[in-house]
């Protein structure tokens, strides 16, 4: 397969599933309610995130790095507004 068709969908790829987290993102900040939000999913799935950047950083790929970075910020914002909620109970 050409690489530049791959980097298209390689970056196809990161912008829907970046695209897609964002409205959940927004909403946590907007509301500050988190009641749905499961604070072992939310870990385990932000940890999983880092990974998956890490994992673009060491293999160079510029779709996975992006994707991740972008993704990682907003669902660490996402967990520790989780986290914050739960201290204050």
């Amino acid at each position: 397969m050409p690489q530049d068709f791959t980097n298209i969908i390689g970056y196809s790829a990161a912008f829907l599933t970046t695209v897609a987290f964002a409205p959940q993102a927004y909403q946590s900040w907007k509301t500050r309610n988190l009641e749905g939000i499961s604070l072992p999913m939310y870990s385990l799935f932000t940890c999983g995130v880092a990974l998956w950047f890490f994992y673009g950083l060491y293999i160079h790929s510029m779709p996975i790095i992006i994707a991740n970075a972008i993704t990682l910020v907003l669902s660490a914002i996402v967990l520790g507004l989780k986290i914050q909620q739960v201290i204050k109970k």
